[in-house]
C-alpha cells in the first residue's frame, strides 16, 4: 500500500519542498497551511502520518495533534518546530507525537523517521484487520480460520449438509481439521443438543474397536468383568464421528454397515438387538478407492459413508490463510499460558507462509505454542518459531518473497505475498499489506453482492470509511457484478 501523508505548515516554501521530497519517496501526499484545513482533510479521508509545524496561524501544532488523536487514534504525528527546547519536545511527546524534529532539519533524517513510522502504521493497520477477520471467522466456525477459496467451499458445504441427516465422509491429510469440521456439522444440525462422540478407529485392536463401538456383555472376552455401553449407545440421538475409518478391519466394517442400514446392533457377547438413532460422520487420510480395489475396504460401506464428501485442503494449498491462523493461535496461546501479547516479526511471518507445514494446521499451532513459551521478547523470531534448524523453505522465505496463492488460482481474503526478491524491506512490506487489504475488501464486496453497506457491516467498518478504503485501493464496485442497492 502507498502510505498517505499530510504535511501541515503555514510556510508555503516548506510545504512545497516537503511535498516534493515525499512524493519522490512514493507516498501519496496532501498539504494544508492551517490546523483547521488539516482537520477538514483528515475528516474527509484516511492519513497514516501527519507532519505538522508547532507554530501555525490560528490553531497551533499541539492543539492540532490532540484533535488528530481524537479523530483517528491510529494516525501518527511527527512534530517540526523552530523552537527546539526540551520543554516543547516533552510537551509534544506527551500530547501524542511519535517523534520531534527541530528546524532546521536534515532531509535524510526526516525521510528516515517518516519511513520508520509509516512501516509501523501499515503493519499495525493490517494486523488489526487480520484480528477483525479472525474474530469474524471464530464466531462462525470456531477454530476453522480462513477466507481462501478452498476454505469458503468447505464452510458452504457445512452449512448445506448440517441441517440434513446424511452420512458425510471427510477427506484430508492429518492435521487439516477433520474433527473440527465434524463438530461444526453436528453443532449446526438438529442433533446439536444431543451427544457428539468421537472414535479413533486406528487406536484400538480388532477386539477393542468392536467393544468400543458396540459395547459388550459381561464375560464376552477375557477381562470383560461387567457390561459396558458402546459409543453407538452413548451417541444415541446425536452424532458419531469415526476418525481414521480406513484403519477399520473388514469384520468391523461389516457390522458397521449393518448398523447404518438397519439402525440396530448387538453388544459383543450379547444376543439382544438394540435400536439406535445416530448420524455417522467418517474421516480418513487414506485412498479408500484403492483400498476397495485391493479388497481392504468394503465397497458397499464405501458408498454408504460417502453420501456427501468434503475435502479439507492441506495448509500448503491455502497459505493465504496462514497470517490469520497465526494471529488466532498467538492470541489463544498467550491467554492459555498467561503471557503478554506477542507478535511475529515480518520475516518470521513470511517464513510461516512459505513453510510447507507437513503436519498442517496442527503443526502450525504446536509451533506457535512452543514459540510463545520459549520466546524472550514481544516479537517472535524465525529461530524461536522453527528452532535452531530453520526449514530450508522457511529460510529461503526470509530472504525473498514468493507468490503463495494467486499462482494456484485460489484467491482469498487473507494476506498473499507476491514475488519481490528485488524489493527492499519497506517496499516488500508495503506490497504485502496492499495485496492483503485488496483481497480483504474485494471478498467483502463479492460476498455482499457488491452492496457497499452490507460489505462495510461485514468488515466491521463504517460505510464512509469502507468507501474511502476501496477508493484508495482502486477497486471498481461496478465491475463486481450486481450493482449495489445503495449506490
Amino acid at each position: 500500500m502507498t502510505g498517505r501523508l499530510l504535511i501541515v505548515d503555514d510556510e508555503r516554501g516548506i510545504v512545497v519542498a516537503l511535498k516534493g521530497l515525499f512524493t519522490k519517496e512514493g507516498y501519496e501526499v496532501e498539504t494544508a497551511e492551517s490546523g483547521e484545513e488539516a482537520l477538514a482533510k483528515i475528516r474527509a479521508g484516511l492519513f497514516h502520518v501527519v507532519i505538522t509545524d508547532l507554530s501555525l496561524n490560528g490553531m497551533n501544532g499541539l492543539d492540532l495533534m490532540r484533535s488528530v488523536r481524537q479523530l483517528d487514534p491510529g494516525c501518527t504525528v511527527l512534530m517540526i518546530t523552530a523552537y527546539g527546547t526540551q520543554r516543547i519536545a516533552v510537551e509534544a511527546m506527551k500530547a501524542g507525537a511519535e517523534d520531534y524534529l527541530p528546524k532546521p532539519f536534515d532531509n535524510d533524517e526526516l525521510r528516515l523517521k517518516v519511513r520508520n513510522v509509516m512501516e509501523k502504521q501499515l503493519l499495525r493497520r493490517a494486523y488489526n484487520r487480520l484480528i477483525e477477520q479472525v474474530n469474524l471467522d471464530s464466531g462462525r466456525f470456531a477454530e476453522m480460520i480462513g477466507q481462501s477459496g478452498a476454505m469458503r467451499r468447505v464452510f458452504e458445504t457445512i452449512d448445506k449438509v448440517a441441517p440434513t441427516d446424511v452420512t458425510v465422509l471427510l477427506r484430508g491429510e492429518s492435521g487439516t481439521g477433520k474433527e473440527l469440521v465434524a463438530r461444526a456439522i453436528h453443532s449446526r444440525s438438529p442433533r446439536a443438543n444431543r451427544p457428539f462422540v468421537a472414535v479413533n478407529c486406528a487406536a484400538f485392536s480388532h477386539e477393542l474397536v468392536q467393544s468400543d463401538l458396540f459395547g459388550h456383555e459381561r464375560g464376552a472376552f477375557t477381562g470383560a468383568l461387567a457390561r459396558r455401553e458402546g459409543k453407538f449407545e452413548i451417541a444415541d440421538g446425536g452424532t458419531l464421528f469415526l476418525d481414521e475409518i480406513g484403519d477399520m478391519n473388514l469384520d468391523t466394517q461389516a457390522k458397521l454397515l449393518r448398523v447404518i442400514q438397519e439402525k440396530r446392533f448387538e453388544r459383543l457377547g450379547g444376543n439382544q438387538s438394540l435400536a439406535v438413532d445416530v448420524r455417522i460422520i467418517a474421516a480418513t487420510n487414506q485412498d479408500l478407492e484403492a483400498m476397495v480395489r485391493d479388497g481392504r475396504f468394503r465397497e458397499d460401506l464405501y458408498y454408504r459413508i460417502k453420501v456427501v464428501e468434503v475435502r479439507l485442503p492441506p495448509l500448503r494449498e491455502r497459505a493465504e490463510d496462514i497470517p490469520a491462523l497465526v494471529i488466532h493461535f498467538l492470541k489463544e496461546a498467550c491467554e492459555r499460558f498467561g503471557t503478554s501479547s506477542k507478535t511475529l516479526t515480518p520475516e518470521t511471518l513470511r517464513a510461516c507462509v512459505e513453510n510447507p507445514w507437513r503436519g498442517n494446521v496442527r503443526a502450525l499451532k504446536a509451533a506457535i505454542e512452543q514459540a510463545v513459551i520459549l520466546s524472550v521478547g514481544a516479537e517472535i523470531t524465525s529461530a524461536e518459531l522453527f528452532g535452531s534448524a530453520v526449514p530450508e523453505e522457511a529460510s529461503r522465505a526470509v530472504g525473498s518473497l514468493e507468490t503463495v496463492s494467486d499462482q494456484a488460482g485460489r484467491g482469498g481474503a487473507a494476506a498473499s505475498l507476491t514475488a519481490a526478491g528485488a524489493l527492499n524491506f519497506r517496499e516488500a512490506k508495503e506490497r504485502f499489506v496492499t495485496q492483503w487489504e485488496r483481497n480483504f475488501f474485494l471478498n467483502a464486496l463479492k460476498a455482499s453482492g457488491g452492496n457497499i453497506s452490507r460489505a462495510a457491516e461485514r468488515a466491521g467498518m463504517y460505510r464512509q470509511s469502507f468507501q474511502q478504503k476501496i477508493r484508495e485501493l482502486g477497486i471498481n464496485v461496478q465491475e463486481l457484478g450486481p450493482k449495489s442497492d445503495d449506490e
